[in-house]
C-alpha cells in the first residue's frame, strides 16, 4: 500500500493534511483489498484519492473603504459515485487546496456512512469574516457565488456551511445564487427555516456527536449521565454538543476559541450556554468574556507551543474536540489517557494528529473519528435536501428521530465492519472500511469514469 501514499505525496506535495487522511484510510482498508482483489484490479484507491474536479478561482470584492480586496476561492468535487457532491464551504485564512482535498476526501466516507445518496465535496476561501462588517461579508459572498454558481446545482453539488460560514453567510450566498440562476432551489443547505431550511440543521452536528458517544458508552453498559466533559471550540458544533451533554445529564466544563479557553469547575449549565450563544453568535465576542462574567470560571490564553497548560490536560471522563483539524497532539493524547479519559468523540474533522490517534487507539479507550461521529450535520443536510425536493417539511421531533436513527446505524455499521476485518471495537478502522466498501462498489458498478 506504500505505493498509493507515494503517488499521493508526489502528486500533491506540501499538503500534509491530505496525506494524513489518505494514510489513515489506506492502513484501515488493506485487509479489505487483500480479501477482495477486485478493488485493487479496478484501481479504486488510486481513483479515490484523485478529485473528480478541483476548481480554483479569484474572488475580488470591495471593502467598506471602497478598496479592492482579492481572495482565492475553491471547490473540490471529490467523488460522485453515491450521489451529487455534498460538503461544506469554509472561510478561514488557513484554507488552501490541500486542506480542502483532505476535507473532501473525509467527506466522501462520511456521506457514505449516513446511508443517504450523497457524494463528497468541499469548498471555501482564504477570506476571514472575523472583524468584517455585514456589508463586507455580503459583498464577498456575492462575488464568491458569482463564480461558484456555475459549478453547483441541487442535483449536481449542494454546499453547506463550515468554519466561518454560518447562517449569515449561507443567506448571502443563497440570495446571490438565486438571482444568478433565477430559481428558488435547494442548492445550499443550512438555510433559514423560513426559506427552505430544515428544523434541527443547526443543532445536528453537535447533537449527532453526543448521540454517537451515548451509543458507544451504551455498548459498555454506561451513559453520559454525571460524566465530566471537556469540549473545545465555541462555534455551532461545540455549542450544541454542550447543549446535548447537558440534556443527557453530563457536566461540560470547558469551551474555547482561537484566543484561549475557559474552565468552569461548576459546569456550564443552560443559562451559561445561552450567554455563550449570544456572545459568539450575536456579539461575535471572545470567550474570555465568559470568565469575566462567571466567577466559577478561569480563563487560559492559548499560546503557540504550550503543551503543558492546554484544555486537554484537564481531568475529565469524556473529551469532545470540536474546533479544527490537528488541534490535539501527542502530548495532549498522553495526558488524556494518563488522566483516565473514558471516551474521545471527534466533533471536528480530524482533530487528532496521527501520533495522537495512534496513542488513543492503542490505549483501548472509546474513540470515534469525525467521519462517523460528526456525520449528523451532513445527514441532516441530506434530510434538508429531501425536503427541498418534495417541497414539504418535517417537525423538529421528526428530524431529531431520524438523526438519532442515522447515528445509531452509523455506530453499528462501524462496529460490524471493524469486527469483520479484524479490528474489533476500532471505530476508526470500522468507519473507513464501511465507507470505503460502499463507495468502491458503486464506482465499480459505474465503470471507469
Amino acid at each position: 500500500m506504500s505505493e498509493i501514499l507515494e503517488i499521493v505525496k508526489n502528486q500533491s506535495p506540501g499538503e500534509p493534511e491530505f496525506h494524513q487522511a489518505v494514510e489513515e484510510v489506506v492502513e484501515s482498508v488493506k485487509p479489505v483489498l487483500d480479501k477482495h482483489p477486485k478493488y485493487r484490479n479496478h484501481k479504486i484507491l488510486e481513483r479515490m484519492v484523485e478529485p473528480e474536479r478541483l476548481i480554483s478561482f479569484r474572488v475580488a470584492w470591495l471593502d467598506d473603504n471602497q478598496e479592492i480586496q482579492v481572495n482565492r476561492g475553491y471547490r473540490v468535487q471529490m467523488n460522485s459515485a453515491l450521489g451529487p457532491y455534498k460538503g461544506g464551504i469554509r472561510f478561514h485564512p488557513s484554507v488552501y487546496g490541500g486542506v480542502l482535498k483532505f476535507l473532501a476526501f473525509e467527506q466522501t466516507f462520511k456521506n457514505a456512512l449516513t446511508g443517504l445518496p450523497m457524494g463528497g465535496g468541499k469548498g471555501g476561501s482564504d477570506f476571514n469574516p472575523k472583524g468584517r462588517s455585514d456589508t463586507e461579508v455580503m459583498r464577498f459572498c456575492q462575488s464568491f457565488m458569482a463564480e461558484l454558481a456555475r459549478h453547483i446545482g441541487n442535483r449536481t453539488d449542494i454546499p453547506a456551511g463550515d468554519i466561518g460560514v454560518g447562517g449569515r453567510e449561507i443567506g448571502f450566498m443563497f440570495g446571490a445564487q438565486k438571482k444568478i440562476s433565477n430559481q428558488f432551489a435547494g442548492v445550499l443547505t443550512g438555510k433559514g427555516v423560513g426559506w427552505g431550511g430544515s428544523m434541527m440543521r443547526t443543532e445536528a452536528t453537535g447533537y449527532g456527536l453526543v448521540y454517537f458517544a451515548q451509543n458507544m458508552l451504551a455498548v459498555k453498559k454506561n451513559s453520559l449521565k454525571d460524566k465530566v466533559c471537556i469540549v473545545s471550540g465555541s462555534g455551532n458544533v461545540a455549542q450544541h454538543a454542550v447543549e446535548k451533554i447537558i440534556d443527557l445529564g453530563g457536566k461540560p466544563i470547558t469551551i474555547s476559541d482561537s484566543s484561549g479557553f475557559i474552565h468552569d469547575e461548576q459546569g456550564i449549565d443552560a443559562d451559561k450556554l445561552s450567554f455563550i450563544k449570544d456572545l459568539k453568535n450575536n456579539r461575535r465576542g471572545r470567550i474570555k468574556e465568559y470568565a469575566d462574567k462567571y466567577s466559577s470560571a478561569s480563563y487560559t490564553e492559548t499560546k503557540n507551543g504550550d503543551t503543558e497548560n492546554g484544555l486537554w490536560h484537564i481531568k475529565a471522563d469524556c473529551a469532545f474536540p470540536c474546533a479544527t483539524q490537528n488541534e490535539l497532539g501527542k502530548k495532549d493524547a498522553e495526558k488524556l489517557v494518563g488522566n483516565g479519559i473514558k471516551l474521545i468523540g471527534e466533533g471536528a474533522n480530524m482533530p487528532l494528529t496521527a501520533e495522537a490517534a495512534e496513542i488513543v487507539i492503542k490505549s483501548g479507550i472509546l474513540y470515534s473519528p469525525g467521519k462517523a461521529s460528526n456525520a449528523g450535520g451532513v445527514a441532516t443536510s441530506g434530510i434538508e435536501m429531501m425536503q427541498n425536493y418534495m417541497g414539504s417539511y418535517w417537525s423538529a421531533k421528526e428530524v431529531d428521530e431520524r438523526l438519532k436513527k442515522i447515528m445509531s446505524e452509523i455506530h453499528q455499521n462501524c462496529l460490524d465492519a471493524a469486527e469483520a476485518y479484524g479490528f474489533k471495537d476500532n471505530y476508526v478502522a470500522g468507519a473507513n472500511i464501511a465507507g470505503f466498501i460502499k463507495v468502491a462498489d458503486a464506482m465499480i458498478a459505474q465503470g471507469v469514469v
